[in-house]
């Protein structure tokens, strides 16, 4: 049964999203060899680190109250919304924070955007002692600022600095120093549904020495660049191909944090896919060809069910894929507001098999991607060992009706048009 001929029945807050036809809903060991932990102690042991905001770091806590502020003399010249491309154009300011292991944090500084002056026998050059976050500010339609939920990028840098002994810092402080670069910046930012400021705060170990172990010294900075629509005449559909040749990331590996040494060894791959007619990778992992994620983005798939019910699925936080805040906000907006007598809302390992077997039986309903640039970005074919996998979309349009609802319900919130505790106003 294709999906454009059921009838999706979701609860109230769907406003009564409906086609014609039947029911269905959006709605070791021994005494002369190392000991190792058993695996859920070290995983437990490894949590408490990275949750630790601040832990037993010396020296001063960061802190927003002494933030010092250099306005540029040389303002920059301004692109049209319509001529922006990701990641091309910068404001005219950017925070620097200093750390170093025996003072803690130094002052928080906005300064006019600059280059930064490194050693080369930097640690971050040979070790990859580096990580990073993206996040978005939005310009409601009455102009105020708003952040979409920055304490969840907050956590997820803290757990991704502790995990490769960068140091961690007090969330509420960090959204405090960028809440001021924001607003010093904010006339740089868009006006317009589908019009945001995208903020990359990274963070930097700064010890020059090529000895390999924690460093002593390290420099957190955030950066911003205006962006418009991912997809300015609306969705475009994409195809993928299922990769399994290569490995994005495994179990108890890193694959989970933001860092930038996970991305770097992917761009082979996505080329090859290129090569061969396909957007992105569909990353699979183990012999079985368990889903993880697609490109740089988390995967959802939605598959009808024997019983009846719809399931929308994604893998599971195994250390595999990226805890994507844009993900969990999908999780939890389909366990708010879809009916939960159509639908089974599920973070657990699926197979590129069960996915060909539902687009053999005609139960795969769709697919799409998950991400802070996209929002969602749907998928439309998959190529597994040369055979295609086809997605249905809804008739006339390049996306299925979930992504649709989906990216509808997220920038409602993002811009202010429903009141939310995940849109932060500064």
């Amino acid at each position: 049964m294709s999906f454009s001929r059921t009838r999706l029945l979701l609860s109230s807050a769907t406003r009564g999203l409906t086609t014609p036809s039947c029911s269905c809903l959006l709605s070791r060991s021994s005494q002369h060899r190392p000991r190792f932990y058993p695996s859920a102690m070290a995983a437990s042991l490894l949590s408490s680190l990275a949750t630790s905001e601040s832990g037993t770091q010396p020296g001063a806590p960061l802190c927003a109250a002494n933030i010092s502020i250099e306005k540029t003399a040389m303002p920059k010249e301004k692109l049209q919304p319509t001529k922006l491309v990701f990641g091309h154009t910068f404001t005219d300011h950017m925070v620097q924070i200093p750390w170093n292991d025996n003072d803690g944090w130094l002052t928080p500084k906005i300064l006019p955007y600059q280059n930064l002056s490194l050693d080369p026998a930097t640690c971050v050059f040979h070790y990859a002692f580096e990580c990073f976050e993206g996040m978005k500010a939005y310009k409601d339609s009455n102009g105020k600022i708003r952040l979409f939920r920055p304490h969840k990028n907050m956590d997820r840098m803290s757990k991704t600095a502790a995990r490769i002994c960068l140091p961690t810092f007090d969330h509420d402080e960090l959204i405090k120093v960028i809440a001021e670069l924001v607003k010093l910046d904010s006339d740089w930012i868009p006006s317009g549904r589908g019009y945001s400021l995208y903020l990359r705060p990274t963070l930097i170990g700064t010890q020059a020495s090529l000895g390999v172990g924690p460093p002593k010294s390290a420099l957190l900075y955030v950066i911003m660049s205006p962006v418009g629509p991912y997809y300015p005449t609306g969705f475009k559909a994409v195809k993928l191909e299922a990769t399994d040749y290569a490995i994005r990331a495994w179990p108890k590996g890193v694959g989970d944090r933001k860092l930038g040494a996970n991305y770097a060894p992917g761009i082979l791959p996505q080329r090859m896919a290129a090569s061969r007619g396909f957007q992105q990778n569909l990353w699979l992992f183990g012999d079985e060809g368990y889903v993880t994620e697609v490109g740089t983005m988390n995967a959802f798939f939605v598959f009808q069910l024997p019983n009846g019910k719809f399931e929308l699925v994604t893998a599971p936080l195994d250390g595999t894929i990226l805890e994507g805040v844009t993900r969990d906000s999908i999780l939890a907006l389909a366990r708010e507001r879809f009916d939960e007598d159509k639908w089974i809302i599920s973070e657990r390992k699926f197979t590129i098999q069960e996915v060909a077997d539902h687009a053999t039986a005609g139960t795969l309903v769709e697919a799409f991607g998950s991400g802070t640039a996209a929002v969602v970005s749907p998928i439309k074919e998959i190529s597994w060992r040369d055979q295609p996998i086809y997605v249905p979309l809804q008739p006339g349009k390049e996306t299925g009706r979930v992504a649709e609802q989906m990216a509808r319900w997220i920038a409602e919130i993002q811009y202010g048009e429903v009141e939310h505790p995940w849109s932060v106003l500064l």
